[in-house]
């Protein structure tokens, strides 16, 4: 059982590292398209998330969409807090609805499925709470974008993420949310 528990943040570990580079290998992919052609975009964003097992935590996190229209979009969408104590890591499949207003902003409501990691290393000696747990993963957002130029545009986002993190018998408590404010840039189509 021991070694089956510590394999699984080994096999999230490369499974994180096949889809990043999956995603940059697409995006240089698609770089060179024509604009009329080009159905895709990228985003990035660095942010908090509050409410983890670890309390607040840096968060980074990245995007990829495809454009099935101007206004609706789907594709991966991954959070990444690697720093302090906790290190986690989200991956969901994300559709977008695109709310293009007449001032150059944009409201973009989302939702998806997916998974999220958790994985909590924090004291020494007997107090030592060293823990790790995988659960289904809800996001909910809404991102406020700003068209800087016709195909870049600067974000805001909120999202409520829904989980179930179980780090017990180390932590007694549940982690069933958490919510991330976050800032970024987003290229599109």
């Amino acid at each position: 059982m021991i070694t089956t528990l510590t394999t699984i943040p080994q096999r999230c570990a490369r499974l994180l590292a096949g889809i990043v580079a999956g995603l940059l290998v697409l995006t240089i992919l698609i770089a060179p398209a024509r604009a009329e052609d080009n159905r895709w975009g990228f985003g990035s964003d660095l942010g908090l998330t509050t409410g983890t097992v670890d309390g607040t935590v840096f968060t980074l996190g990245f995007n990829l969409d495809y454009y099935v229209d101007r206004n609706f979009s789907f594709g991966p969408m991954l959070q990444i807090s690697p720093t302090g104590n906790l290190f986690q890591f989200a991956f969901a499949g994300v559709g977008k609805y695109h709310v293009r207003l007449s001032n150059g902003f944009n409201l973009v409501p989302f939702t998806g499925i997916g998974l999220i990691h958790a994985d909590l290393d924090r004291g020494t000696g007997a107090a030592r709470i060293d823990r790790n747990d995988t659960s289904w993963y809800i996001p909910i957002g809404l991102s406020l974008e700003y068209q800087v130029i016709h195909n870049i545009a600067i974000s805001s986002t909120l999202i409520v993420n829904l989980h179930d993190i179980n780090l017990a018998p180390s932590l007694p408590e549940k982690n069933r949310n958490s919510v991330a404010l976050m800032f970024g840039f987003r290229w599109g189509p």
